[in-house]
């Protein structure tokens, strides 16, 4: 019998989404394939510290974090023999390609997109320009910077009521769940919104509310020939699909597929991998959408390269209804990242003037 693939299972993270990722990654750890796969679990806290020994996934849960010893990141002796690095990480410092980065750096195998697509995903600001080159259609923005709100907060109010219109929402650039963000209806709430994002980023996301709105979901698989699943509505328990009603009250409905008929799924699906090859990505993203009820006009909200992965999260929800179960999801995901490093392998990183002139 061949040696079993060795993971590394990651999680935590200094992240305003630590929380998510430790909910997501016990979901992972008990349907991944215990008799294909040696799991070794790696803990992140919320100071930045590596958890190597005893279980890590305990000790974060429990609130515990590293003792000042512990690494700050991991030695190459830590990381041995690991085969694949699945890094259920949300929001910066994970999936905002600082951690793929590293992983580059060593040489290992990991789930999920690049460096690029990571980091590109991850800021809401430069996505949506990337976007808009691509033709995708979004609603109208505004970026705010942190210090030009503090030093000259009537002049960015100003600038923001000449361009959108209520309601508008506030959004920190890199970071997701929802964290840091608020729906604002009139000029006080749009402080409150503005005062909370900024708190969590130096750089604010300032959209349009899409008036009638209905979110719908698309989990995208693959590298280079990356396929969309059915799609996803999201039904929100609040106003919108803030962090409670993601992962708090419960109260949150999901139709699986969405009910918006053949030709808009058709459409909602090709957006989806386009938006998904617009970042470069690799492995896995779920693409997020709103469609005016009303007028039957979609948008593009985001794409997120590192979606929840807990047990009523989408995008393994969507692809459970595509007809692939959560444990084969992930056994395609790790196929996808051997197949991606093999494709790096294949690069080559040294020049030859010599020889490179003889085969010219």
């Amino acid at each position: 019998m061949p040696d079993k693939l060795r993971i590394g299972v990651l999680f935590g993270g200094r992240s305003g989404e630590h929380e998510v990722s430790l909910s997501s990654v016990q979901s992972v750890l008990a349907a991944i394939d215990k008799d294909r796969y040696e799991i070794r679990k790696i803990g992140i806290d919320k100071q930045g510290r590596w958890l190597f020994d005893n279980d890590p996934l305990e000790r974060l849960v429990c609130g515990e974090q590293a003792g000042e010893d512990a690494p700050m990141w991991p030695s190459p002796d830590d990381l041995a023999g690991i085969d694949v690095i699945v890094p259920i990480l949300h929001g910066t410092y994970g999936e905002d390609g600082t951690l793929q980065g590293l992983l580059d750096l060593a040489g290992i195998a990991y789930v999920g997109c690049g460096v690029l697509a990571s980091s590109l995903a991850m800021d809401k600001a430069v996505s949506r320009m990337l976007f808009a080159a691509h033709g995708l259609p979004q609603t109208p923005w505004r970026v705010v910077f942190r210090q030009g709100w503090q030093a000259q907060p009537d002049e960015v109010i100003a600038d923001l009521e000449s361009h959108l219109t209520y309601p508008m929402f506030t959004k920190p650039a890199n970071l997701g769940s929802s964290v840091g963000i608020a729906k604002c209806h009139d000029r006080a709430e749009l402080r409150r919104g503005l005062d909370d994002a900024s708190a969590y980023d130096r750089k604010v996301v300032v959209e349009q509310a899409v008036a009638n709105a209905r979110e719908i979901e698309i989990s995208v698989l693959g590298n280079d020939d990356p396929v969309a699943s059915l799609p996803g509505e999201i039904v929100p328990s609040n106003e919108f699909y803030d962090y409670a009603a993601k992962y708090i009250d419960g109260e949150s409905r999901e139709i699986i597929p969405a009910p918006i008929g053949p030709e808009l799924t058709n459409a909602v699906q090709e957006m989806a991998v386009q938006a998904f090859r617009a970042v470069d990505g690799s492995g896995l993203s779920r693409v997020d959408f709103l469609l005016n009820d009303a007028t039957g006009e979609l948008f593009l909200n985001e794409v997120n390269t590192m979606p929840g992965f807990t047990n009523i999260s989408m995008y393994p929800k969507l692809w459970q209804a595509s007809g692939l179960s959560y444990t084969a999801l992930l056994d395609r995901l790790i196929e996808l990242a051997l197949q991606r490093q093999q494709e790096r392998s294949q690069n080559r990183t040294t020049y030859d003037v010599n020889q490179d002139e003889g085969a010219a």
